[in-house]
């Protein structure tokens, strides 16, 4: 923190009724100054650069860049601040990416105000405030079974298969053969424990292996 007591906050929201709010409920309260607001990652990326934000309040499905995209794009270059979630999602295919790429807490917009203020103050000195619902999502995939990996290349055939395309036309596209696709699939059923192409894809989706568009 700048000062030792004001906590400098970015706030990233791709809906301006969104940050408003959020601007108005930290400039009311002692101890907060809202440097900046962006209205998605790309801009956050400038923003965060040239700020130097405590830390950023994140939302996560944005247009041009999604808030996981700018949170890791923020670790890659070194820049700072400590990066609080903040959005309506808590779906495994949101939260796992997020933590991963390096969000410091995740909180959802439905939280109070004193709750908000507190994940802050502690986003600001490095320390975790995660959402229960979010927590027990956390923890349900620490206590799950370790999975197998996917190679880069079950993942390649995944995602096509993801993107709706066929098995031949997915080995055009690979330089494969479509017995090799078939293979590849056989082994992603195997360790996503599913059985067939749709239960494949919503897997991957839940386990943060696959990110939608448009997040």
């Amino acid at each position: 923190m700048s000062d030792g007591t004001t906590i400098r906050l970015l706030l990233v929201d791709d809906h301006p009724v969104v940050r408003d709010g959020l601007r108005g409920m930290f400039t009311a309260a002692p101890g907060f100054e809202v440097v900046g607001e962006a209205g998605d990652g790309a801009e956050a990326l400038v923003l965060v650069a040239a700020l130097c934000p405590d830390v950023v309040l994140m939302d996560l499905r944005m247009p041009r860049m999604d808030g996981v995209t700018a949170i890791r794009e923020m670790a890659e270059r070194g820049l700072p601040g400590r990066v609080l979630v903040l959005t309506t999602y808590d779906t495994d295919a949101d939260v796992l990416p997020a933590v991963r790429a390096g969000a410091t807490g995740y909180l959802l917009k439905d939280a109070a105000r004193e709750e908000l203020f507190h994940a802050v103050r502690e986003a600001a000195r490095g320390a975790s405030v995660i959402a229960p619902t979010v927590a027990a999502k956390l923890l349900g995939q620490v206590r799950a079974p370790a999975r197998e990996p996917l190679s880069p290349r079950e993942l390649e055939v995944l995602e096509l298969v993801a993107s709706g395309v066929t098995n031949r036309e997915a080995a055009v596209r690979l330089f494969i053969s479509e017995a090799t696709v078939k293979t590849h699939l056989i082994h992603v059923y195997a360790k996503l424990d599913v059985k067939d192409r749709a239960s494949a894809v919503a897997a991957a989706y839940n386990l943060g292996l696959l990110t939608p568009t448009g997040r």
